[in-house]
């Protein structure tokens, strides 16, 4: 594995969060795709090279993993201006979806084009890969992760970039030499108590007995960490994200104000944006959206409190509950504002709004660095007895 290059990626419901290399490149993508034609119009093809590849993501993905092999899609950005685009529904399992793999595939290969790491051939790259990633608990429990370690693992996934800024043309031939497909609780866990060497860096929590809600756009896990590990008996996925209500948020300015939003991830910065929080512009005027936003999600923040009183009543020693994730990131102050007013729990948050969306490709980085480490430490013994037998 000495030419495989590390991916830790968290194919999230909001969006794909990526960590390349030696934490020397990272991207985020818009977890948006579009089924597209191979020429897609353009204004000013001969500027296309000026623009940022993120912007322009337009690809045909060949690969044995998918249900739908050698489709053309538009990804991110690009995919959340086509009338067709798709995000993924409230109850689909993400270990079975198409398009998680499609943004897996898309992200790799743009971390590929972009950097002399790998050899090229007539505009053809070959790429090796260890990838660390993750799935809802829920899925795990079901044993969904490994037929999708399998998918991924023993074929070569191409992804060819078509209308897309500088790399037209270039077709990314991805090998995964190893998949490490983790439980996104424990984790969450790891992040929290050990940094990229491995080392403990909190030392308060790593024998505290925690519950972890992770909130995302389709589901919310919580898991029950007990030992050092998962507890996973007590740890319990459920069907709730903030996806729906994103969509409800949506429906109602629409219909309210005749304003067409694009995707979710547009009703998300409206809510989150430092200025003007909760405010959109109809016909040049600003305009509160509060009545709307307050009512839907505090209506979710209920469910989700409701939640995790279930899950502190059956494991009545708990310490301190983390709340993660985007959804987090969305309804932290809703939450807070009913726990003050009702049961008081030992709660938290990550301030950094960065590190509370990141905290799963990080912690997927660190365990696969972890794993990476070891299993360089295993073949070093190999490799010198390797040099020896060439010396004799």
């Amino acid at each position: 594995m000495t030419n495989s290059r590390i991916a830790a990626i968290d194919v999230g419901n909001d969006s794909l969060k990526g960590i390349f290399g030696k934490m020397d490149a990272e991207v985020n993508i818009p977890n948006v795709i579009a089924r597209d034609i191979e020429d897609r119009p353009i204004i000013g093809i001969e500027e296309l090279d000026t623009q940022d590849p993120l912007d322009g993501i337009h690809i045909r993905v060949h690969s044995p993993a998918l249900k739908d092999n050698n489709a053309i899609y538009r990804v991110g950005n690009l995919a959340t201006k086509s009338n067709n685009s798709t995000e993924l529904d409230p109850g689909s399992s993400k270990s079975e979806e198409d398009q998680t793999l499609v943004m897996l595939f898309a992200s790799i290969a743009l971390d590929a084009a972009r950097n002399d790491l790998f050899k090229k051939n007539n505009n053809v790259i070959e790429a090796n890969y260890t990838l660390g990633t993750g799935l809802p608990l829920r899925e795990v429990k079901e044993g969904k992760d490994v037929g999708y370690r399998s998918r991924l693992l023993g074929s070569v996934h191409q992804v060819e970039f078509l209308v897309t800024p500088r790399y037209q043309g270039i077709k990314v031939n991805i090998k995964f030499d190893e998949v490490k497909v983790y439980p996104e609780g424990f984790a969450a866990f790891i992040n929290l108590v050990m940094d990229n060497n491995s080392n403990i860096i909190n030392k308060d929590l790593i024998d505290k007995r925690i519950l972890i809600q992770d909130i995302g756009g389709l589901s919310t896990d919580i898991a029950v960490i007990k030992d050092r590990k998962v507890d996973d008996d007590k740890a319990q996925g459920f069907n709730l994200g903030v996806s729906e209500s994103l969509e409800l948020i949506r429906e109602e300015i629409r219909s309210r104000h005749g304003i067409e939003l694009d995707s979710r991830r547009d009703v998300v910065e409206i809510i989150t944006k430092k200025n003007d929080r909760n405010h959109i512009m109809v016909k040049g005027s600003r305009t509160s959206v509060h009545d709307i936003v307050d009512r839907i999600m505090l209506e979710l923040a209920k469910k989700q409190y409701r939640h995790l009183r279930n899950m502190w009543q059956k494991n009545s020693q708990t310490e301190i509950c983390y709340f993660i994730g985007g959804g987090s990131s969305v309804l932290k102050e809703y939450i807070k504002t009913l726990n003050n007013n009702l049961d008081g729990y030992n709660i938290d948050f990550f301030e950094d709004e960065k590190e509370s969306i990141w905290m799963m490709a990080n912690a997927y980085y660190k365990l696969i660095g972890d794993f990476t480490r070891k299993n360089e430490k295993q073949q070093q013994p190999q490799k010198d007895e390797q040099k020896l037998a060439k010396t004799k």
